[in-house]
């Protein structure tokens, strides 16, 4: 079960948004990491890690409890880490895993955090098998003037590790000079 947001800076894209590109994620278990550590790769970006101020339990199914308990009581997680600036950036990429069928409320808190209208916002998913779930409609009612793309990419958290070629060919199918996953 891993959340990740990802956030690219200065990334090149043929065809893309002239500003910069922030990849922005949420990790737990590390398999949203891994997905975006290989799209920073392939555009040459720097990372955002989304971090709560309580960590998440280590026990996976302990995790699970609390995030369904966060998601029943429409918690919103308080953040230790946050974007400077965010309006320098034109297109983030958003990363994280499917908890219970939606975004981890984490990401609620850090989408409520800022101002994404006029942004390309691409989000990208970790899950157990319900890829998307609900979440692209939760990003379109807490970002409802951000610009967000429906091609987002979904990987199954067992594959997040050896995930590079996917990453590639969805970054220039969405218009991007991508290199290698490194």
């Amino acid at each position: 079960m891993a959340v990740v947001l990802l956030a690219v800076c200065g990334a090149s894209a043929a065809g893309a948004a002239e500003g910069k590109t922030l990849v922005a994620y949420f990790s737990w278990s590390g398999n949203t990491a891994s997905v975006a550590k290989a799209i920073a790769g392939a555009l040459g970006a720097e990372l955002f890690e989304i971090k709560t101020t309580k960590p998440y339990p280590e026990d996976y199914n302990a995790t699970l409890d609390v995030a369904k308990a966060e998601q029943g009581r429409n918690t919103r997680p308080e953040l230790s880490t946050h974007v400077g600036d965010m309006g320098q950036y034109d297109t983030i990429f958003l990363g994280y895993p499917n908890w219970w069928g939606t975004l981890p409320m984490p990401i609620f808190t850090f989408l409520e955090e800022y101002d994404f209208s006029g942004k390309r916002v691409i989000p990208f998913v970790t899950h157990g098998g319900s890829s998307f779930g609900r979440s692209l409609g939760d990003i379109r009612k807490l970002a409802p003037k951000a610009n967000l793309e429906e091609k987002g990419l979904s990987v199954r958290g067992t594959s997040a590790s050896g995930a590079g070629n996917q990453v590639i060919a969805w970054l220039e199918g969405l218009g991007f000079a991508a290199g290698p996953t490194s």
